[in-house]
């Protein structure tokens, strides 16, 4: 990921353009564009500009709306794990580093509003006005489109971490899981393509894994091995999901 999003010019709102490709990036299609330059109105810009509102109030309902999707998701998907494990993977795929890790690969700062003093000191990178912007903007999301739109927008974002994260040290080699199962399903082995962003004290990597010629998975990182890995629990989750569909029909059908 790590976009290339032309940046709102200094000390002025993001254009209805800007935040319309940002919002194609998040995933999200508001029904209430205001909303999003709510969420990306940081309280520097406020100060300058007398009356406005800043992302505050949204960011504190979008961590409260991350946490209960992340949860929701943590619980359904891993029965095996106890409380701690699966606070240790929230923890993980939460912390404001993360969310800015997150937020920097949209190009979430090309939105921002921001005071001239924070423009200065190059507030548009800075993980911890990302992060909050990040949550502000799933405030957004839940307010606009409710739970379920809340919930997918979430599950776009941070799904690869979410995956690493519960799988834990142990069980994260997907690699090797992947190749394993793609002996038996496509009778051959993974082929990974990498591609990446960023200057070199901040590359983002991305990769993608095909089985017999067709993607299967994406995922992204900041090192290599970390994009193979998030792209190879990509596939590994479509294709489970595939033999769910697959027994499920066939169960339909002898119905």
């Amino acid at each position: 990921m790590g976009q290339n999003v032309p940046a709102a010019n200094v000390s002025e709102e993001p254009s209805p353009e800007v935040l319309a490709d940002l919002a194609h990036r998040i995933g999200y299609d508001f029904t209430d564009l205001g909303l999003l330059r709510l969420a990306l109105t940081h309280r520097s810009w406020c100060a300058e500009h007398p009356g406005s509102a800043s992302n505050e109030r949204l960011e504190f309902l979008g961590d409260a709306v991350l946490g209960l999707v992340v949860t929701d998701h943590l619980y359904r998907t891993n029965p095996d794990l106890a409380e701690g494990q699966m606070a240790k993977a929230r923890a993980q795929v939460v912390s404001a580093v993360a969310l800015g890790e997150i937020a920097a690969e949209i190009g979430l700062g090309a939105g921002l509003s921001l005071g001239r003093g924070e423009e200065r000191s190059g507030g548009r990178d800075k993980h911890s006005i990302l992060a909050d912007a990040l949550e502000a903007v799933i405030g957004a999301v839940w307010l606009d489109g409710g739970l379920e739109a809340a919930d997918a927008c979430v599950m776009a974002l941070v799904s690869h971490r979410l995956t690493l994260a519960a799988a834990g040290p142990g069980g994260s080699d997907f690699k090797t899981r992947l190749q394993e199962q793609a002996a038996h399903v496509v009778d051959g082995t993974p082929q990974y393509r990498l591609s990446e962003e960023g200057p070199d004290h901040a590359k983002v990597f991305t990769a993608t894994v095909l089985l017999a010629g067709e993607q299967w998975g994406a995922g992204t990182g900041r090192s290599k091995k970390e994009a193979e890995q998030a792209a190879a629990a990509d596939a590994l989750a479509r294709l489970a999901a595939s033999e769910d569909e697959r027994v499920g029909g066939g169960e339909r059908q002898d119905a």
